[in-house]
């Protein structure tokens, strides 16, 4: 019967669960700051890897022609 407003009760529950969570996230901690460096540091130096190997595929590719 009170059907409606049970679900706006529980709207209005999970939301303000929803908001509490996360206003409290805290700061990122001094290893991972690190990690997301080592992240980024990683990537680049995998991005330039891929440039390397694509330098040394195209000679190779028009030597076989």
């Amino acid at each position: 019967m009170n059907r409606p407003r049970e679900c706006a009760r529980a709207l209005l529950i999970a939301a303000a669960l929803l908001i509490s969570v996360t206003g409290c996230q805290k700061e990122k901690g001094p290893a991972e700051r690190a990690g997301a460096e080592i992240d980024k540091a990683t990537e680049k130096v995998g991005q330039q890897l891929e440039r390397a190997g694509d330098r040394i595929q195209d000679p190779a590719k028009s030597d076989k022609k």
